[in-house]
């Protein structure tokens, strides 16, 4: 019989030095850790980043076919980018988690365990965070520091017209992925001896359980020496993104269906759905990739990075913001929003 201890048994201050017991320092600007009433860091002249992202079990994952690990590694993915979206380097991060008490220590423990993976893989460190209990369900907040050199900064407000929009990666796979999963989790309830269909499926489904920050792309942009414009992280959709750029920095935008990138799998499976691939690209979310614009005399250095796509360009009228088609028409590039930015 599989280990449960009661979270009661250990109490706040108790899970907290277990938890925090395995993981150790990447970076050499923690002055202080855990273990202290505030985190500490020593800039060394950089300008210092922040940001926070609040998930909610029922309303932004399912424990029914979200691994615990997986959702401690997606979790910091998903506030880490946004520190790659200032062009910024992660340095520290804080998780707050509200536990219901079907929760037993072993369970935290597994989530914490997905959080470690994601502190080596980007090298940060764990550095505080906070235990209450939660009525229902899971709720689990992460805010995340970065480091920039002032003059590096990113924000979304610095596009200029005839900037090139671009985008990592492809688009459009972690919708699908959720699609997948929601199925398979009908097919089961409706019978349990049924076994999920998943095989042809496995890059969507983990473009949707384990994303990743995009800083391979940040690190390849400072080799370069290219900053760009402004930049956003693709959590919404693209053309969500695109938009955001354009109001914050006072363009237009005018990109190409045919340079969008999707992968294979994401085409096939959108198909077997009946959903439009463009649209799983445009509205779908989720899929942590950067959206930038650089200046065109920086297109030729950045078109030796490999997972970076041209999609379009800023124009200098703002109310334009424009999806060409492979047919060559022009519509209107709109998202259907997704609550407060």
């Amino acid at each position: 019989m599989e280990k449960r201890t009661e979270i009661g048994s250990l109490g706040e201050f108790g899970l907290i030095q277990r938890l925090a017991g395995g993981f150790t320092a990447h970076q050499p600007w923690t002055s202080i850790g855990i273990g202290d009433d505030a985190a500490g860091l020593e800039t060394n002249g950089f300008k210092v980043v922040s940001t926070t992202e609040l998930i909610i079990e029922g309303v932004h994952f399912d424990l029914s076919y979200t691994p615990l690990m997986h959702l401690g590694f997606k979790v910091t993915s998903m506030a880490l980018s946004d520190i790659a979206a200032m062009n910024a380097i992660p340095a520290q991060l804080s998780v707050g988690l509200g536990l219901s008490n079907r929760f037993s220590v072993e369970a935290v423990e597994e989530l914490y365990e997905g959080i470690k993976l994601a502190c080596e893989e980007y090298k940060i460190d764990l550095v505080g965070g906070d235990t209450t209990s939660s009525p229902q369900g899971l709720i689990i907040s992460v805010s995340a520091l970065g480091l920039v050199a002032e003059d590096q900064l990113v924000k979304r407000s610095g596009a200029k017209p005839n900037d090139v929009i671009c985008v990592t990666g492809d688009l459009g796979g972690a919708l699908m992925g959720l699609q997948s999963l929601e199925r398979e989790k009908q097919v089961y309830l409706a019978n349990p001896a049924m076994q999920p269909e998943l095989n042809e499926k496995n890059y969507v489904v983990m473009r949707q359980l384990k994303p990743m920050a995009r800083f391979d792309i940040i690190h390849d942009l400072k080799e370069l020496g290219v900053v760009p414009t402004s930049m956003i992280d693709c959590s919404d959709g693209l053309a969500s993104e695109i938009l955001h750029l354009c109001n914050a920095s006072g363009t237009g935008a005018r990109i190409f269906e045919k340079n969008i990138p999707i992968d294979d799998e994401t085409y096939l499976v959108a198909t077997e759905f009946s959903i439009s691939p463009l649209t799983a690209a445009l509205n779908g979310g989720e899929d942590y990739e950067l959206v930038f614009t650089i200046a065109q005399n920086d297109f030729d250095k950045v078109s030796k990075i490999t997972d970076v796509t041209a999609i379009g360009y800023m124009t200098d009228i703002p109310n334009e913001r424009v999806l060409v088609m492979k047919s060559e028409q022009v519509v209107a590039l709109t998202a259907p929003g997704f609550g407060p930015q």
